[in-house]
């Protein structure tokens, strides 16, 4: 059976569980995303500055595990962002979450094809903004989240977007079991998005040193880098990490980059860390949660655990027994 906890986007997908798996670049693969999506919940391909035809392939690895929906998360600062939304016209995509920028330029296109658009949002203000260009959604994305971040807590923000909004909102950032879950849908929210959690199963195909690195982490082993440029981003603390945050004053100093340098530093440095596992030059960007992570669990398990937890505190009937 489907879920009944407020999100008609949820139910027209036939999801059992009303959780999404958050768009995480290069870790985020057609693999992955097929394999929440045949469990029951909401997979995503993350995409960052991918061309069209990356995009493409890892759409169509998805297609070959499951046929239920997932999506695509774009970051719409890409240079190849007309690419990548041609693809996923053509491959008939469901569903498109987006970040780093605005998606109203797209939205009637994407409307047209039936596709449903859920852009990322640190605030109340995006929010309103983006309901009022006309999305289906919104991902309310708290700074506990790993990846690029912005300055409010889940906890602060979620409540007062879903007071300020009449679409549904999913909550993200900090959520990795079912009480997290469980807070979530108490503070309004209509479903909920994790990262972290995903990269610690058999289905996530990131380096093992990586999920080892989430594994162990401990409550404090997350850092924010890009507090002076203004690239906010949380990753584990690493030697690369603590090397850029002594940098950062004599950085902010240095002219803008351009996008090839962008694409340098962040796809770059994060590319070796999901696919080289490179402990010491990679950025392992995982939300504060890791702390919580002890296990690697398969995508199926996790996420019928996730749910019977949540609603056994909710004290809601689970349907999807």
């Amino acid at each position: 059976m489907t879920v009944t906890v407020g999100n008609p986007i949820f139910d027209k997908l036939g999801m059992k569980y009303p959780i999404v798996e958050g768009g995480m670049t290069w870790a985020g693969t057609g693999a992955l995303a097929a394999a929440v999506s045949e469990a029951g919940g909401l997979g995503f391909i993350g995409t960052g500055y991918w061309h069209g035809d990356d995009v493409r392939r890892e759409v169509r690895r998805a297609k070959e595990l499951t046929d239920k929906p997932f999506g695509v998360n774009v970051m719409l600062m890409s240079r190849h962002i007309r690419e990548v939304f041609d693809v996923i016209l053509e491959e008939g995509v469901k569903v498109v979450a987006t970040g780093a920028g605005d998606p109203s330029p797209f939205l009637e296109e994407l409307h047209a094809a039936g596709v449903t658009v859920m852009p990322v949002v640190p605030s109340v203000s995006l929010a309103r903004m983006m309901e009022r260009k006309g999305v289906d959604a919104v991902i309310a994305e708290g700074m506990e989240s790993g990846g690029h971040i912005g300055q409010m807590t889940t906890m602060a923000m979620v409540p007062q977007i879903v007071d300020a909004v009449s679409i549904p909102v999913i909550a993200a950032g900090g959520i990795g079991d079912g009480r997290g879950v469980a807070a979530a849908l108490a503070l309004g929210a209509s479903g909920v998005q994790m990262g972290t959690r995903f990269l610690a199963t058999p289905e996530s195909e990131v380096h093992p040193n990586f999920k080892q690195k989430i594994l162990k982490a401990k409550d404090i082993d997350t850092v924010i880098t890009g507090n002076i440029a203004g690239s906010r981003a949380r990753v584990l603390k690493n030697k690369m990490a603590k090397e850029y945050i002594k940098q950062e004053i004599n950085e902010i100093q240095k002219p803008a980059p351009d996008y090839e340098t962008v694409e340098k530093l962040e796809s770059g440095t994060l590319r070796r860390a999901v696919q080289e596992g490179d402990k010491d030059g990679g950025a392992f960007m995982a939300g504060q949660i890791s702390g919580l992570i002890h296990e690697e669990q398969p995508v199926a398990e996790l996420l019928a655990e996730i749910w019977d937890q949540a609603t056994k505190i909710l004290n809601i009937e689970n349907t999807t027994k």
